[in-house]
């Protein structure tokens, strides 16, 4: 009977560990693939934005407008973004200052008056040294929600 359970342990194991070890390899093919899937390396400067549109949702009215989009510098030279503008006076946009190294992370914030109610779309013009992409356009879109009408 000890041989019986001391069989049916070491098969079990067996199984485990193989088991273990092709999900070991799954998991490396996997890891292979997305790293092959990168972001296409640009000759000059570059820029890949996470997303090139900010939803706001649904935010109360007079909320926290401020929102980031962030990009990669995907080329091999430094990216220098000469002015970012809002397309109104309701969002206003903040600009690195300094150049973005090759391959290094940047972010330009964005700040919407949320004192305005009502749905909007608005965008940020990026004007860069990005080779092929001298201008970029972002977006941003929300509904600001009116305050509850005073109870009486």
């Amino acid at each position: 009977m000890k041989k019986i359970v001391t069989l049916a342990l070491l098969l079990v194991l067996g199984v485990t560990a193989s088991n273990a070890q092709e999900t070991s390899k799954v998991t490396k093919k996997i890891k292979a693939t997305t790293a092959k899937v990168s972001t296409p390396k640009v000759d000059g400067a570059g820029m890949v934005f996470v997303t090139e549109t900010i939803d706001y949702g649904t935010v109360a009215h007079n909320a926290d407008g401020k929102r980031e989009f962030v990009f990669t510098n995907n080329g091999n030279k430094p990216l220098i973004i000469t002015n970012t503008q809002g397309s109104c006076g309701c969002t206003v946009p903040t600009t690195p200052k300094e150049p973005i190294a090759p391959g290094a992370k940047g972010i330009i914030g964005v700040k919407y008056a949320t004192d305005r109610v009502g749905a909007f779309t608005k965008t940020v013009t990026v004007t860069s040294n990005a080779e092929g992409q001298p201008t970029k356009v972002l977006t941003i879109k929300g509904t600001v929600l009116a305050d509850d009408a005073p109870k009486s």
